[in-house]
């Protein structure tokens, strides 16, 4: 039976490359749902080529135009939140592709596990923001969650098969950006065009800049805190330059099991489409003779202060995270316009932490209203950086 898939962000890295997964076995997949945030011009196309039932753009300025190129098509077409989070609910749909960029993943990814849906998660600001609320309606849901974040698949991956008394600890690679052998003195003088030269991976702008900071390796303990349930103490990063290891596993006897592969987003997102099942030839085979060298670092928090942000999240709890996250969208967003410096990141980050009022069990509303005001004070604090 073919499997009816929503991708949201559609347009973006993982969009598209899970576009591309789909076209390749029309057999097994069909996008039923596309959903794009402003590019409306490619998601047009994308429409054209996959024929889904909807279409939908989020910036609703921007509707008129993807209607009057889809509806002569017979493509029904929508605008904005409302309509996305109906969608992913809709009776077409058996596996949500979450992949849109940030806090905007949550509503959605919420509507679509009240419904039942599958999730391949690639949006990791979702459990980041709310992780305690989404874990609490996944186990009233018959919805699963498939990682799509190559981290969180690798360590999935590891752990299938095993008994989660077992585990040990859980050990997230991290290629440390293109800022790993700088000194501080230079990282603090870095532009946007040199933290979005990222050495190994091809992502969207904003994942490069918190690849740079390392706040996605920070994000990515706290995610990973959520969909494994390991107790943050047992979460930890090293830096791997060679991004072959993509997480792994140690066990309580000693034993470490790691999941390896060339850097290609295309292996975690057919394998969550798949539902931990594997499909022939997806990326180019791993030569273990080609990488004859891995190597390991502790990461530098004189470099990468943003990690530590990771444990205190997790040691306080509430709805810190949610107002970590909504900063970190603010500030990377003023970086790559050439706003602020780069380190302006994360002296955001933490003064509008400090600012944000703490909730200790907070409500989906009390998320979105931390949202939203954590976002006007990291606003104000870059007014007056």
């Amino acid at each position: 039976m073919t499997k009816r898939i929503a991708v949201l962000g559609s347009t973006g890295s993982i969009g598209t490359q899970t576009l591309d997964i789909i076209g390749r076995r029309p057999d097994l997949y069909r996008a039923t749902v596309l959903v794009a945030g402003s590019r409306v011009d490619e998601l047009i196309a994308q429409a054209r080529q996959f024929k889904p039932d909807i279409a939908i753009i989020a910036r609703e300025d921007l509707y008129a135009r993807l209607r009057e190129a889809l509806e002569p098509l017979g493509i029904a077409t929508a605008a904005g939140a409302a309509a996305i989070k109906d969608a992913v609910a809709a009776d077409n749909v058996d596996m949500v592709v979450t992949a849109t960029v940030g806090y905007s993943g949550l509503e959605p990814t919420i509507s679509a596990i009240k419904a039942g849906k599958d999730i391949a998660l690639a949006n990791k600001e979702t459990m980041v923001v709310a992780g305690s609320l989404v874990t609490s309606l996944l186990a009233e849901s018959k919805s699963k969650v498939y990682p799509v974040d190559s981290e969180h698949s690798a360590i999935y991956q590891c752990l299938r098969g095993e008994d989660s008394a077992s585990v040990e600890r859980l050990i997230i690679t991290a290629s440390g950006g293109p800022f790993r052998t700088w000194e501080p003195e230079r990282i603090a003088k870095a532009t946007a065009a040199d933290a979005l030269r990222h050495p190994n991976w091809d992502m969207g702008a904003k994942i490069t800049i918190d690849s740079a900071t390392m706040v996605n390796k920070a994000f990515e303990i706290i995610e990973a805190r959520w969909l494994f349930g390991i107790e943050p103490k047992r979460i930890s990063a090293i830096v791997h330059p060679q991004s072959i290891i993509h997480s792994m596993v140690e066990f309580s006897d000693g034993a470490i099991k790691a999941q390896m592969g060339v850097p290609d987003m295309r292996l975690p997102i057919a394998y969550a489409l798949g539902e931990a099942t594997r499909m022939d030839n997806v990326s180019d085979f791993c030569s273990l003779l080609a990488h004859d060298t891995l190597t390991f670092e502790q990461p530098d928090l004189a470099r990468f202060p943003a990690l530590d942000l990771a444990r205190h999240a997790l040691e306080v709890g509430g709805n810190v995270a949610c107002a970590i996250n909504a900063a970190n969208e603010v500030a990377v967003a003023a970086f790559l316009h050439d706003r602020i410096g780069f380190n302006d990141i994360y002296r955001t980050i933490t003064a509008t932490m400090e600012r944000t009022p703490f909730i200790a069990t907070p409500s989906y509303d009390d998320f979105v209203a931390t949202n939203d005001e954590a976002r006007k004070t990291a606003l104000e604090i870059i007014a007056g950086l």
